[in-house]
């Protein structure tokens, strides 16, 4: 564990040695809050409208028209950017030379790469912490439920670390970042809109593609359904590409 943390924190102070991690962060606030203060301007011009009628004021939910939209908002915006959080923790090994150093050091390749990845997981949660602040204003001036509140953000810390999986594969690929990007993306992109091929099919052939998407878990942990189901794909899903990238890692490591 001592080997694991020695990595992670030698990869968090690249990411806050120099402008990336403070640049990430403030792209992710702005689009945040773009997308958050955006829909809760509509929540509360549709709330004064319809605080005439008690019948429809009492069907407006704050968690379904303001969190589920900006969540659902944010997972695009993280097949963007979580692969460029990723791009460099083996690819930049490659291009500046010190790939065998890392490889032949006493470190194991498993303890290398849960170091790498523990580092983007950090990222993320500091990421999310930091937009959570903004939800405490819901709160001040409505009533809404924690449950689907915690459970969305437990499902965008599981889809981003999803994600982050497929681009720390694709960078112990290459030494080319842009093309690291350029693949987990593809990859993420075409998981996450599974579901839409869902719609043309039927019976156990829509159930497969439905499991294997990603847009299929998520929306049952943005509704506050806390399922082992939808955790165990989220786990496994990151199991699966951690697992190739370490195969992938041993191999070059006895070359």
């Amino acid at each position: 564990m001592k080997n694991i943390w020695f990595i992670t924190k030698k990869e968090l102070g690249l990411y806050f040695g120099s402008p990336v991690g403070y640049v990430v962060f403030a792209i992710f606030l702005f689009i945040w809050g773009f997308f958050f203060t955006g829909v809760l301007r509509w929540f509360n011009d549709q709330a004064l409208q319809m605080a005439q009628n008690p019948y429809y004021a009492q069907q407006i939910n704050i968690n379904q028209v303001v969190f589920s939209s900006t969540f659902h908002n944010i997972t695009i915006f993280f097949l963007l950017l979580l692969p460029a959080l990723t791009m460099r923790l083996f690819a930049e090994e490659k291009k500046l030379g010190t790939e065998e150093l890392l490889y032949t050091s006493p470190l194991t390749p498993a303890q290398i790469l849960l170091g790498k990845y523990l580092a983007s997981l950090v990222m993320l949660a500091v990421m999310l912490a930091l937009s959570a602040v903004s939800c405490l204003f819901t709160f001040l001036y409505g009533n809404p439920e924690v449950a689907p509140l915690l459970t969305g953000y437990l499902g965008l810390f599981l889809i981003g670390a999803a994600f982050m999986a497929v681009g720390l594969f694709f960078s112990s690929l290459t030494e080319n970042q842009v093309v690291a990007v350029i693949l987990a993306m593809g990859i993420n992109l075409l998981i996450y809109i599974l579901s839409w091929s869902a719609y043309s099919a039927s019976g156990l052939r829509a159930s497969v593609i439905n499991y294997l998407s990603f847009l299929q878990h998520f929306d049952e942990l943005v509704r506050g359904i806390l399922d082992t189901k939808d955790i165990v794909y989220f786990l496994s899903f990151s199991f699966l590409w951690l697992f190739l990238t370490h195969s992938w890692i041993q191999s070059r490591r006895w070359r």
